[in-house]
């Protein structure tokens, strides 16, 4: 889905306001202020993510907590507040690794690339990521900043699967080269570090001291000082810190609603929509709301108690507009309940889309919809002021995760409300919705981002199918074709495009409270507290232009999905090991799938940067019947069945 066009009128603002009240931006520089690390001087917060940015806390999972003093400045002088950050007790477990390399040549280095995963686990990787309490080696890719000057390119390191929740890893960079193949030498602070003890009075003394535990770790494992370029070590989230903070409200808010229905109101019934939809019915659902301001507008915050939980203030509610499409099948054979997930920045509106109506009439659901408050069509201007200050970052997150109650209420209006008003019953009295099949989900792109998150958390859905999907908003940013307009927020005021590698870096700490990414681990077979085990079948479209399918692979390789083989076609797809690390199976699978289909459009760049040729099939699958009718197939039985003839999907546009 492309951006509203109300999104061109704000940025129009946005500029006009940055244009009268900020100075031009300061010539980028080193930085190194207080709790900046001395290790990367190209600018604080580098080498990201570290321990240097945590303190002990023997209150949490990890015994670590995020303590970060420094942040970013935008171009009006606003630093970033790092409180919410500092909730943490560790950093996200997609979190790219970043660092400033002058000169360096991943290529001459060795470093692996996109195209082929499997070498980042060789013995002699210049790039070495350890588990140090396992001794796990993990994979990921290596690129420069496609998007920055050469003077400004962050070294990103990508996970290849997401890191282990509160896992301790330390990182080596070794043997680094530059372009004419000569050795790059460490910069003169870790240097010294590597050299003789310093005394208690040098200013790198205690930097010092945190790096000989790094480097005991690296050499317990394998890696030696030898060419040693940089090297530090970071903990990632626990489980608790991503996810429990919406596992309070959410077991807080079902505890109290206990086995009825939520409170809804039928607004609007409109029958006779069109030849496969028999009625369209739109109303409100009322859920608790755990947001700062009652009523939850956009700009709004979580609500937290004194424990630093989420509370809901007194008689707060959120009213969740829904929408519901009725298949004329229903009344014949009742469908069956499922939850539809809207694209980028959408509304429940999407739901009367001609692929969605096509879903419900040849395979008989009844879908329906809310919005995902945080990144819907009303949140588009507060999304904006939150890219001009990261601080804000927080009112996108926090509504997020209200989203994810508000659609769970919905969920439960459906299966246990909705059948006994006689907007969802024929002319006899009866329900049009089949009360023996369960709750299912089906979302494209941007519903299949949340809707993987939205699995994790169900105490209700047991099978989602997700369009289109992938996980990591700080994968997927700059190689959407999505985000060129929003970019123009950050260059305003984020310029320099090392502060913004590491502003989308620290704003997916908070994204992970709402998105895919921080639920990942638990989406399918291990799921969280009072919620049951989960199978997803994710539908990725080769050569997406929107929705990054190298974040998809990310996404399947850490829920243990299988992939449809044979995926595409020869020669179709760039890797060295297509699919790198992801099991296949042929004709059928029961479990966790991802089925890859082809309209032939050209394999995405390489670098982390949109594509710009071909067209684009991010709509494709969901326009076909036969990906429809194996979706369908799925989420009654489990089963992903063949609907490719034992060949690879292809669509023909």
């Amino acid at each position: 889905m492309r951006l509203p066009q109300r999104t061109l009128s704000a940025l129009a603002a946005v500029a006009a306001s940055a244009a009268l009240l900020a100075a031009p931006p300061p010539a980028a520089a080193a930085d190194t202020g207080a709790g900046c690390d001395p290790i990367d001087p190209a600018a604080c917060l580098l080498p990201f993510p570290s321990d240097w940015y945590t303190v002990a806390d023997g209150g949490t999972a990890t015994g670590r907590r995020v303590h970060m003093q420094t942040t970013l400045k935008n171009a009006l002088g606003i630093p970033v507040s790092p409180g919410e950050w500092n909730r943490s007790d560790g950093f996200s477990p997609g979190s790219p690794l970043l660092l400033r390399v002058p000169g360096v040549d991943p290529t001459r280095s060795g470093a692996a690339p996109i195209t082929d995963i499997g070498s980042s686990l060789d013995a002699d990787a210049p790039i070495v990521i350890v588990d140090t309490a396992t001794g796990e080696r993990w994979p990921y890719w290596a690129e420069l900043d496609a998007n920055a000057p050469d003077d400004r390119k962050a070294l990103i390191v990508r996970p290849a699967k997401n890191f282990r929740e509160g896992h301790h890893y330390a990182v080596a960079f070794r043997n680094l080269r530059d372009a004419s193949g000569n050795l790059i030498r460490p910069n003169a602070a870790f240097a010294k570090i590597l050299g003789a003890d310093l005394p208690s009075g040098d200013p790198l003394a205690k930097r010092q001291r945190a790096e000989k535990k790094v480097l005991a770790a690296l050499q317990a494992n394998g890696v030696s000082r030898d060419g040693l370029y940089l090297a530090w070590d970071f903990t990632v989230a626990s489980r608790q810190s991503l996810a429990g903070p919406y596992l309070h409200l959410r077991d807080e808010a079902l505890r109290k609603l206990g086995d009825r229905s939520p409170s809804f109101l039928v607004t609007q019934v409109t029958n006779d929509v069109d030849d496969k939809i028999a009625r369209e019915v739109r109303g409100v659902v009322w859920a608790p709301s755990y947001l700062d301001q009652y009523g939850g507008l956009p700009g709004s915050s979580l609500h937290r108690g004194w424990d630093g939980q989420p509370s809901q203030l007194p008689g707060n509610s959120q009213a969740v507009p829904f929408q519901c499409e009725i298949p004329k099948s229903a009344f014949t054979d009742p469908a069956r309940p499922a939850l539809y997930g809207h694209g980028l920045l959408g509304s429940e509106g999407e739901v009367d889309a001609g692929n969605v109506k096509s879903m419900a009439a040849e395979h008989g659901f009844m879908f329906c919809a809310t919005r995902w408050i945080g990144m819907s069509e009303e949140d588009v201007p507060n999304v904006i002021t939150a890219l001009a200050d990261l601080t804000r970052f927080r009112t996108v997150a926090d509504r997020l995760q209200q989203s994810l109650l508000n659609f769970t209420f919905l969920g439960r209006a459906m299966t246990r409300g909705f059948a006994g008003n006689k907007a969802f019953q024929n002319d006899a009295g009866t329900s049009l919705i089949d009360p023996k099949a369960e709750l299912t989900y089906d979302g494209n792109s941007q519903g299949g981002i949340m809707g993987g998150a939205l699995t994790a958390v169900s105490p209700d859905i047991r099978r989602a199918v997700l369009g289109v999907p992938a996980m990591n908003y700080s994968t997927l940013l700059n190689r959407s074709a999505d985000f060129p307009e929003y970019a123009q927020v950050l260059d305003l005021f984020y310029p320099d495009k090392l502060d913004q590698q590491i502003g989308i870096a620290l704003i997916q700490m908070l994204w992970d409270r709402g998105e895919a990414n921080g639920y990942a681990w638990h989406m399918t077979g291990d799921p969280l507290p009072n919620t049951p085990k989960h199978r997803v079948l994710m539908h990725v479209a080769f050569g997406d232009h929107q929705v990054a399918p190298v974040a998809a692979e990310v996404e399947a390789r850490t829920i243990g999905a299988h992939i449809h083989a044979p995926a595409v076609r020869p020669g179709r797809n760039p890797d060295k090991v297509p699919y790198w690390g992801i099991p296949t199976f042929g004709s059928s699978y029961d479990g966790s799938a991802m089925v890859v289909w082809d309209s032939g459009s050209p394999a995405p760049p390489l670098t982390n940067t949109p594509p710009t040729q071909g067209r684009d099939p991010h709509s494709d699958p969901r326009n076909n019947a036969d990906a429809r009718r194996q979706k369908a197939t799925f989420l009654k039985t489990g089963t992903v069945v063949d609907v490719c003839g034992g060949g690879p999907c292809v669509i023909i546009p």
